[in-house]
């Protein structure tokens, strides 16, 4: 027997659809590219947006590293 009170389930959306990774990351995959930057040895790259400093009266240049995305800034 059918009951007419069931609520439909949307598979898409539902919490049982979704696929959780139980293998724990591997140290090479976990820290891949960032073995340098540990070291501090980092990959600057210019960020493209100029921003001026209105206290000092100066350009500052936002440079970011390429593999672990921290940030480092120069004053002109």
């Amino acid at each position: 027997m059918q009951e007419d009170n069931q609520i439909p389930v949307n598979y898409e959306t539902s919490a049982m659809s979704r696929i959780i990774k139980f293998k724990k990351p591997s140290a090479s995959e976990k820290f891949k590219g960032k073995g340098l930057c540990r070291e501090g040895f980092h990959k600057w790259i210019i960020d493209k947006r100029s921003i001026f400093n209105v206290k000092q009266g100066r350009l500052v240049t936002i440079h970011r590293c390429k593999r672990c995305s921290k940030t480092r800034t120069t004053a002109i």
